[in-house]
């Protein structure tokens, strides 16, 4: 799994975003720099899918993860519609864990899809 170094920043957009477009979303909505050094966090109304934005010296990319059960863990215990992230906590989040309380998603093991 590619994971982020722990001391990268991180921007969370905590409002759902069903649309394409991200680095305008960054730019406009958040008032950040798309281009900066920084990973740019987003999820769907629905909390199971999260895309990551982040500039790599000449284009954009993403990243996507759909969980398979439960909801990713919005940080609600912050303030504010962008909330700034470690990288620690990022990976944490991405892992299910819920930031408040600590408490991980139980782990999936299949066997095979379908």
């Amino acid at each position: 799994m590619i994971r982020p170094s722990t001391d990268l920043k991180v921007y969370l957009c905590r409002e759902p975003v069903e649309i394409d477009g991200l680095a305008l979303l960054v730019q406009e909505a958040m008032a950040l720099n798309p281009f900066d050094k920084a990973l740019f966090v987003f999820g769907n109304r629905q909390r199971y899918k999260v895309k990551l934005l982040f500039w790599e010296r000449n284009g954009f990319v993403v990243w996507y993860k759909c969980l398979e059960r439960e909801r990713f863990k919005w940080p609600t215990h912050l303030e504010g519609n962008t909330v700034t992230l470690t990288g620690q906590e990022l990976n944490w989040l991405l892992d299910g864990v819920n930031l408040k309380a600590m408490q991980p998603h139980n782990a999936l093991d299949f066997q095979q899809v379908g």
